[in-house]
This record gives structure tokens, C-alpha cells and sequence, in this order.
């Protein structure tokens, strides 16, 4: 296997491994009708490198199967990490203020729907979409600020694919 090929997988192994200990570690408020799910900053990490997208994704998916949720929830709310994750990559150069975008406008047009309709939550979608997208999307914006101010010492695994 080539030096790069193994950087990505690591990369993205790492990134998995990262998404499914915050959700594991924030279980009582990941889940549920308000979610704030610390894991979704890491879906800045697009802008960064591509590895990011496979490991939020199947990072998603393990959390998800991990959490207790429902079949609906660990499908879809782990597609909708995918589509955000990927959109977030194709965003990469273009100005760095739109990357927190793609995450939050995916998760609030799928998870509310997935809220309702798989947990049975009570609020209805017009609703639990502000709460939710407040509560589980304040995360990417506040990080990926964070992350631009201190790039080379916020994420120096990310520097070895570089």
C-alpha cells in the first residue's frame, strides 16, 4: 500500500474513531428530540482533508449503532453527515466562512424528519427544525472558527497527508 493511501485511511480511521468517542461520551444529550451532538463539529474537517468525509460518515454510523438509535436515525442521520461531510470538501476553495454551511443546512432539513418520524417526537417538524438546528448545529460555526485561527495546532494529524 503507498505512503498516501495509508495516510488517508488513518486519517479517516482517526476521524471515525474521534466522531464515535464524542457521541459515545455525550450519549444522554446526542440523542433525543433536542440533540446537541459535539461530534458534528468535527464535520469542518472536509476543508482540511478529504479522508474527513469517509470518517464522518462510517464515524456516524458507528456512533449511531453504538447510541441505541433506531434503524431510521442510523441511516439517515448518518447520510445526512455524508452529505454534509462532502459538500463541506467541495466548498474547500471557496471562502472559509461558508464550511459550517453544508452540515448544518443537512442536518436541518433531514434529522427533524427523522425525529418525528422515527422517535415519534411530539414537536412537529416547523418546530423541532429551529431547536434542532440550534441545538446540534451551534457546534460546526463556533469549531471550525477555532480550528482557522489554530490550524497547525489544532489538528497535526491532519499536516501528515500535507
Amino acid at each position: 500500500m503507498k505512503k498516501s493511501n495509508t495516510a488517508y485511511l488513518s486519517q479517516a480511521a482517526m476521524i471515525a474513531a474521534i466522531y464515535v468517542v464524542l457521541t459515545y461520551v455525550f450519549a444522554p444529550f446526542s440523542f433525543g428530540e433536542i440533540q446537541v451532538r459535539i461530534a458534528e463539529a468535527l464535520t469542518i474537517l472536509p476543508v482540511f482533508t478529504p479522508a474527513a468525509v469517509p470518517g464522518l460518515f462510517i464515524g456516524c454510523l458507528i456512533g449511531n449503532i453504538l447510541g441505541g438509535a433506531v434503524l431510521p436515525d442510523i441511516i439517515f442521520g448518518s447520510i445526512a453527515t455524508l452529505i454534509g461531510a462532502f459538500c463541506t470538501y467541495q466548498l474547500r476553495n471557496h471562502p472559509p466562512i461558508l464550511a459550517p454551511l453544508p452540515p448544518i443546512l443537512a442536518n436541518t432539513v433531514i434529522v427533524p424528519f427523522v425525529l418525528r418520524f422515527a422517535y415519534g417526537a411530539a414537536l412537529p417538524i416547523p418546530i423541532s427544525n429551529p431547536h434542532f438546528k440550534w441545538g446540534s448545529n451551534f457546534n460546526p460555526s463556533g469549531v471550525f472558527l477555532w480550528f482557522r485561527q489554530r490550524r497547525d495546532f489544532a489538528v497535526p494529524f491532519l499536516l501528515v497527508a500535507s
